[in-house]
């Protein structure tokens, strides 16, 4: 069964939605240096973090520049894993596993030369459409038979990130076959706010195939 991170969680009511809903990963964003509506200052993210529940996944989604700043930033947010997106080296993020128990998803752009070298330093790859900045969250799918071609040649878990919303989000689980698939913008009202009714379609859509690529009844 595919598995289901929301990310840019902003406020404890949509947190505890997301996780009614069935996701197994809650995203919160603290520590990018690009504008977005998604980003939480420290406290906030430690108590967004604080608040997920055993069994669910907590996940800091953050774009250090140096190994020293995500240490900092784990340590202060105490999340069970950690999303790196841009900054680092493949060695520096290989520098960083070694140095946390958390585990890591690199995010990675599917047309990136040194796409393999991440992987061989993180437990899993985050295949999102980015931005010139480096930070995803465009709201813009990107080549799914690329990413399902990914899926078959990494040893590393795939997770499918990049414009997915409650209405593409069966067609690309079909597609893909990933390991997991993750939204934030595809199921907001507004920048930042969740909208519940559609994390609950988007968690219902993407498990509603099954793993041979068909929708269950």
């Amino acid at each position: 069964m595919t598995r289901i991170k929301t990310c840019g969680v902003t406020t404890t009511e949509d947190r505890d939605a997301v996780v009614d809903a069935g996701t197994d990963a809650v995203g919160v964003i603290h520590g990018v240096p690009v504008d977005t509506p998604r980003e939480v200052d420290e406290a906030t993210a430690q108590s967004l973090v604080a608040g997920v529940p055993p069994l669910v996944t907590s996940v800091l989604v953050t774009m250090p520049t140096t190994v020293q700043e995500a240490l900092k930033r784990v340590d202060e947010i105490e999340p069970d894993a950690v999303q790196v997106h841009d900054g680092l080296s493949p060695a520096e993020l290989g520098a960083l596993s070694r140095r946390v128990s958390q585990q890591l998803l690199a995010v990675v752009d599917p047309l990136a030369d040194d796409l393999g070298a991440y992987a061989d330093h993180a437990d899993a790859v985050l295949v999102d459409s980015v931005d010139d900045e480096g930070a995803g969250g465009t709201g813009e799918t990107h080549d799914w038979e690329r990413t399902r071609k990914l899926v078959a040649d990494l040893d590393v878990p795939v997770i499918l990130a990049g414009g997915l919303t409650p209405d593409n989000v069966a067609e690309a689980v079909r597609t893909v076959r990933p390991f997991a698939v993750d939204t934030a913008s595809g199921v907001e009202s507004s920048g930042g706010v969740k909208d519940h009714d559609a994390v609950r379609a988007f968690v219902a859509n993407a498990r509603g195939v099954t793993t041979d690529g068909e929708v269950s009844a």
